[in-house]
């Protein structure tokens, strides 16, 4: 029971198949409260997909452009808990001209979109919620994170994007160190989600896996992913912040 009687806040569950839907399954099994959030027509995806999650979670309105969503979600779960132990930050969004093979024909408004809901998003929650992870004497914000150290076909302002969530994790965890709220990412590897799937030449990322990794790796399986945010939210990994962890069979690591 890693996360015995912890208060947990996941975002990004669309369907059983995605890496957060996995790591909601998991927290209530190692003990957790858990809510999620949804958004728009979207928020109907994580709603039928709470239903399949051992105990069936709140889901509440959260789009992170929104200040009011934001507000909201804040004072119901400092009402509800007082508290949060731990967010799982599993946004991402582009624009289809943000992805597929013309790097240089996204324009600056849908890059600003990738940017801001990708990438600085995470920012939002850490403000919005420090002063409840405060009162949480020890929290844990974990990310979701694809290899942007170099460049993946089809990815294109994602990548640049997943690149500049690196980066703000590491300036976040110096932030909130202070205040004993810890801030890491999973560098996960490639997964048959409802979001890989809109990358164009997603199939090849199979191809390389299949040929590259150290370890065996199925696309279909979210759960070794899911297994470690639960680590990284538990009280196991103390000092443990400013970190990219790579569940990925080990590609990062291997040569051509």
């Amino acid at each position: 029971m890693l996360l015995d009687g912890k208060k947990i806040l996941v975002t990004g569950v669309l369907d059983p198949r995605s890496i957060a839907f996995q790591a909601a399954r998991l927290a209530q099994e190692e003990g957790a409260e858990i809510v999620l959030t949804g958004f728009g027509r979207g928020r109907k995806l994580t709603e039928r997909s709470a239903k399949r999650l051992p105990e069936r979670p709140d889901v509440l309105e959260l789009d992170v452009t929104n200040p009011d969503d934001v507000e909201a979600v804040v004072a119901e779960l400092t009402e509800r808990w007082g508290r949060v132990d731990g967010i799982v930050h599993a946004i991402g969004f582009a624009p289809a001209s943000c992805l597929g093979e013309d790097f240089l024909e996204a324009p600056w408004e849908d890059v600003a979109t990738a940017l801001q809901v990708s990438t600085y998003s995470l920012a939002v929650l850490a403000r919005a919620f420090r002063p409840l992870m405060v009162a949480a004497d020890g929290a844990s914000m974990v990310g979701l994170d694809f290899d942007a150290t170099v460049a993946w076909p089809g990815y294109n302002w994602m990548g640049v994007a997943k690149a500049g969530l690196e980066s703000l994790s590491r300036y976040l965890a110096r932030e909130l160190g202070p205040d004993g709220i810890r801030v890491n990412l999973i560098a996960a590897g490639p997964l048959n989600t409802m979001a890989a799937r809109s990358i164009d030449g997603f199939s090849q990322f199979d191809e390389v896996w299949g040929a590259r990794a150290a370890l065996p790796w199925d696309l279909r399986d979210a759960e070794p992913v899911g297994r470690n945010i639960v680590a990284l939210l538990s009280d196991w990994t103390p000092a443990v912040t400013g970190e990219i962890l790579h569940v990925d069979g080990g590609v990062h690591a291997m040569g051509a």
